[in-house]
């Protein structure tokens, strides 16, 4: 697979994940996608078992989603706003502390997010926690999911 075709499949990875915290947007769907387009084009083992993990993540992702409460994101005061700063929290604290990382800097984005807007430690912690009961582990679970599934998948072209 050449660098232009690796390019393109990370730009359709990276707007998958930008959708998974655009309500209505297959977010999952697109970075699977990608990376079942990356292992059709470039055929081999290590692939095909990124391909299969990936599978398996994302199906176990919408599993535990279904088995939350139903989002209702907009009820508790989110905004798309709220949605870039929870999914840069998540990006970076995935990159700085490697997978653990991705649901303190959620909420930490939330978190940073409310913080200026409400005035004080009290109500952003308070909000946090409303937009988390809200939907907001909903969103958490499949953003963790399809970070997992691009870190194992820029690995394997880093060092596979």
């Amino acid at each position: 697979m050449g660098a232009w075709e690796l390019l393109l499949v990370g730009v359709v990875i990276v707007l998958g994940l930008c959708g998974v915290l655009v309500p209505g947007v297959p977010g999952s769907w697109l970075v699977w996608a990608a990376v079942l387009w990356w292992a059709l084009t470039d055929p081999g083992a290590l692939t095909w078992g990124v391909l299969v993990g990936a599978t398996v993540v994302l199906v176990l992702a919408q599993a535990i989603r279904w088995g939350l409460p139903p989002r209702q994101l907009r009820e508790a005061g989110a905004t798309p706003r709220m949605g870039v700063y929870a999914g840069v929290g998540a990006l970076l604290g995935f990159i700085v502390l490697p997978v653990a990382g991705a649901v303190a800097g959620f909420l930490g984005g939330i978190y940073l997010y409310e913080r200026p807007r409400l005035g004080g430690h009290g109500p952003a912690k308070a909000a946090v926690g409303t937009v988390m009961r809200s939907g907001g582990w909903n969103v958490l679970t499949e953003l963790f999911a399809c970070l997992l599934v691009t870190a194992a998948w820029l690995a394997t072209v880093i060092w596979g």
